[in-house]
């Protein structure tokens, strides 16, 4: 045919003036698979001319998609602090920026200054936790789901775990129970029913292949009504008696007192360790408001049998993860809580949130009196999210935005295509304060307005 004739040629075609700045490799594979599919079009009779300036911009737009970062910085104006689809916790930007000279500079990861000889990374970490915790010794891994596999393979590899059936928990991306102590070699030993779970249950299940008894947090639900459970501090007096491990995956750990009543039933991981459990171990993206970690804690002779599994070189952290954590947790232990973004937001007052959500109204004014959009400051709830404190509730504040004659769905998918992630609730669009950082209402108001104006 003669169109086909009429394709360009690969290596005349990327020699083209609007590649010059582009990264010629990756020009020359996008165009060939352009063309190859221009070729195709062809045979099929879907077209019958060829534009080249209409090939050309195919090219720079795939090109552009491609190099592009994926991962983007969002606003989350949905209220929820720890929001797993959005990144959990937010960094401290000074801890960023201490992080980020120890990264882009040689350190003592593994070097003892003092000695002049090889050390420990996990030392670095160790000293301020044993002294905020009271705990014996520290070890840090990749996550907390990580941390649960570790301690079962170490301590209970083809030896039975005691655990409530009521605990015997899904949580995000499929992630259960059952199939990690399966996977970690342990043998579950379901005990209880759904609902309740007496103490009793657990002398019971203790035979001569039981290693550890085991607690699970519930993390994203709860069980009401008639029901029971048996507290860590009566499992871990159990355990001693029998000599047996005492272990409780908390899933998302708190060290301090929370606020609007979130304490009751989800004590801190400081007045567990008053009674001295063998572990402990906890998520650092979550209530700890720091970077993605599994924290474990506990007896140091546990600890040191941990360090000892091969597979603690897979799920060891790096240094920007021990750098961002060592700040996080110092600055808990000095008391400064506004240093760490999630604290401050779960700690801000009805007032303050109230103030910054007039901030933004009083600054669409004119839309609204042109009719444009209309705004509504109410007072809502929202949930913390990522699995703590399952279905309580705290106090917010949010502005209900209408634009123009845009339904809620659509107002949400605009403001989503501007990165500003926001909620419906009751048929309206909110943006919740709980989450909008001061910095960013400018940001808001300018793209809102920008929205109005099309």
């Amino acid at each position: 045919m003669v169109l086909l004739k009429s394709i360009p040629k690969v290596d005349k075609f990327i020699s083209n003036k609007e590649f010059e700045t582009m990264a010629h490799s990756l020009v020359a594979s996008i165009s060939k698979r352009i063309l190859q599919e221009l070729r195709e079009s062809i045979l099929n009779n879907e077209i019958n001319e060829i534009d080249e300036k209409i090939l050309i911009e195919k090219v720079k737009n795939e090109y552009e998609e491609i190099t592009r970062p994926s991962l983007q910085k969002v606003i989350n104006a949905t209220g929820v602090i720890v929001h797993t689809n959005l990144g959990r916790s937010l960094i401290n930007e000074k801890a960023f920026l201490k992080a980020k000279d120890i990264a882009t500079s040689y350190n003592n990861l593994e070097y003892d200054l003092k000695k002049g000889k090889r050390g420990e990374r996990y030392s670095h970490i160790s000293k301020v936790i044993c002294e905020t915790l009271g705990c014996e010794d520290v070890l840090i891994v990749n996550n907390n789901a990580s941390a649960v596999f570790l301690i079962l393979n170490t301590f209970a590899k083809n030896k039975e775990v005691v655990v409530s059936r009521g605990e015997l928990v899904e949580i995000g991306g499929s992630f259960r129970v059952p199939d990690v102590m399966s996977s970690s070699g342990a043998i579950l030993k379901e005990i209880g029913t759904t609902n309740k779970t007496h103490l009793k249950d657990y002398e019971n299940a203790i035979s001569e292949n039981t290693s550890m008894l085991m607690k699970v947090h519930k993390s994203n639900y709860s069980i009401e009504g008639f029901t029971s459970e048996v507290s860590f501090q009566d499992i871990i007096e159990v355990a001693n008696k029998n000599d047996l491990i005492n272990y409780y995956d908390m899933g998302s750990g708190h060290l301090i007192d929370l606020p609007y009543g979130l304490d009751q039933g989800e004590p801190s991981v400081l007045k567990y360790m008053q009674d001295k459990p063998s572990l402990l171990s906890f998520s650092g993206d979550k209530l700890l408001g720091s970077v993605q970690a599994g924290i474990i804690v506990g007896k140091k002779k546990y600890i040191d049998q941990l360090k000892k599994n091969q597979l603690l070189r897979m799920l060891r952290v790096d240094k920007i993860t021990l750098a961002l954590l060592e700040e996080n947790v110092t600055s808990i232990l000095l008391g400064n809580l506004d240093e760490i973004p999630t604290l401050k937001m779960l700690f801000k007052t009805i007032d303050e949130l109230k103030n910054n959500a007039s901030i933004l109204e009083n600054s669409l004014n004119n839309l609204c009196q042109k009719e444009v959009c209309k705004t509504r400051i109410c007072e809502t709830q929202t949930v913390i999210g990522g699995g703590t404190t399952p279905n309580k509730k705290i106090p917010t504040v949010a502005l209900a935005l209408k634009i123009k004659n845009y339904k809620p769905n659509k107002i949400e998918k605009l403001l989503r295509a501007k990165n500003i992630i926001g909620r419906i609730e009751n048929d309206e669009f909110l943006l919740d304060f709980r989450t909008i950082q001061e910095d960013e209402i400018k940001l808001i108001e300018n793209i809102i307005k920008e929205i109005c104006d099309e």
